[in-house]
């Protein structure tokens, strides 16, 4: 059974930034994607985050998060950032999201990424349901966090200050934004269902601002109360109880039509391959060997895919792979050779033919498929040099070095 993963990537953020972000997919095709944003000045890798990420992805929920410009592994200046910017920054990120994959349709926010989610849920149509996790009402309420500060940024127009252990600079402009927003009417519009979480005892956002969202927002709304769970939810047990109770939400507004589709049929003819889309993300294909065997092929998702089977070059390679350890285990048999196990490694790669000595091809690129051959057994040095002049007489590896005639016709 298939692991979900997440991985790596970049995009580009409002600022045209490189923003670090991780895409937490699930096992298989996601019936649906999920945007979530961090606190301020945290991070994607903030502990809340990655558990609620890791729920979802449980129920077939692909999830995006990232660090805001300037934070984590994001680039830019968190000086030249705002209220504004990290709004747009999601907008963003949903962009991407909606060009590689689908849009998200639930749409999570922790903090003061709570109330920027609200401020970017009117810009992503095809969100169907907003999660606050202790969120202000209004995103003026940060300015609290550097009170001492105030005077000199205004003053000054910039100053350095510490937040969580640490040091920002932060510029007037970034007061004047926050000043300027005011969240009810996209509260009050936001047409999507709401669910908010809050703490009675949050000591960073009193819970006056979840009475605040709560009742400038629209049914369907909820909340959840997280009795004495702290601002970060720092506490293990209190972040898997939020991810658990947004995935089981979720599940309401998400409905049957975001699960995948079902994929064609493919029934193969004995010794054919048929190959079909699945209908799911760009290239994900259903493959049947001989009417017999059922597997799926893919891209991975720095190429644009979904990553729900092995490439066509996995496939070749894995071809190559079957090949080889087959007529090693017929020859071994046959000579009666001590082998316990056969194994082998495979990768490919292009490089410059002018790098390749016994090459005919001498200008542009060639493939190379490195081949590494484990045989576990007693066998003298002598031996396994055969047994390594045997692999090359494998069908596959004759069949990729001889010429090949490919006719394509269209069905009728």
């Amino acid at each position: 059974m298939t692991a979900s993963r997440s991985e790596k990537i970049t995009f580009p953020g409002a600022q045209g930034d490189a923003l670090a972000a991780r895409l937490d997919l699930p096992a298989g095709p996601a019936r649906a994607f999920a945007l979530f944003a961090h606190c301020f000045t945290c991070t994607k890798d903030i502990f809340a985050a990655a558990r609620i990420a890791g729920e979802l992805t449980e129920h077939g929920i692909g999830v995006l998060r990232f660090d805001f410009t300037g934070l984590g592994s994001s680039e830019g200046e968190f000086a030249n950032t705002n209220f504004s910017s990290n709004v747009q920054d999601l907008v963003a990120a949903a962009a991407y999201l909606r060009e590689t994959h689908q849009a998200p349709r639930i749409l999570v926010g922790h903090s003061l990424g709570g109330t920027a989610m609200l401020a970017a849920a009117a810009e992503v149509p095809e969100a169907v349901a907003v999660a606050t996790i202790g969120s202000p009402y209004d995103p003026a309420h940060v300015s609290h966090l550097f009170t001492g500060d105030l005077r000199e940024i205004e003053t000054a127009g910039e100053a350095e200050v510490c937040l969580v252990g640490r040091p920002f600079r932060i510029k007037k402009q970034f007061l004047d934004d926050i000043a300027d927003r005011r969240m009810h009417e996209a509260i009050a519009t936001l047409r999507k269902a709401l669910l908010v979480f809050h703490a009675p005892l949050d000591q960073t956002v009193g819970i006056d601002n979840a009475t605040n969202i709560f009742v400038a927002a629209k049914h369907p709304k909820s909340f959840v109360s997280l009795d004495d769970a702290d601002h970060l939810l720092s506490r293990r047990q209190d972040a898997v109880y939020v991810a658990g109770v947004i995935a089981a939400w979720a599940e309401r507004y998400l409905g049957e039509e975001t699960a995948p589709p079902p994929a064609p049929a493919l029934v193969a003819e004995p010794d054919t391959v048929v190959v079909a889309e699945t209908g799911t993300g760009k290239y994900a294909q259903g493959v049947s060997v001989g009417g017999k065997h059922s597997l799926l092929a893919d891209e991975p998702v720095h190429y644009g895919g979904t990553d729900t089977g092995p490439s066509p070059y996995d496939l070749l390679l894995a071809g190559l792979g079957a090949c080889t350890t087959m007529t090693l285990r017929m020859y071994a048999d046959r000579k009666g050779l001590p082998v316990e196990r056969l194994a082998v490694t495979l990768s490919h790669k292009k490089i410059h033919a002018e790098d390749c000595e016994q090459c005919e091809t001498q200008t542009g690129k060639i493939d190379r498929i490195d081949r590494v051959i484990d045989i576990t057994g007693n066998l003298d040095p002598a031996t396994r040099s055969r047994m390594l002049e045997i692999a090359d007489k494998c069908p596959v590896h004759r069949t990729l070095h001889s010429e090949v005639l490919v006719e394509s016709r269209l069905k009728e």
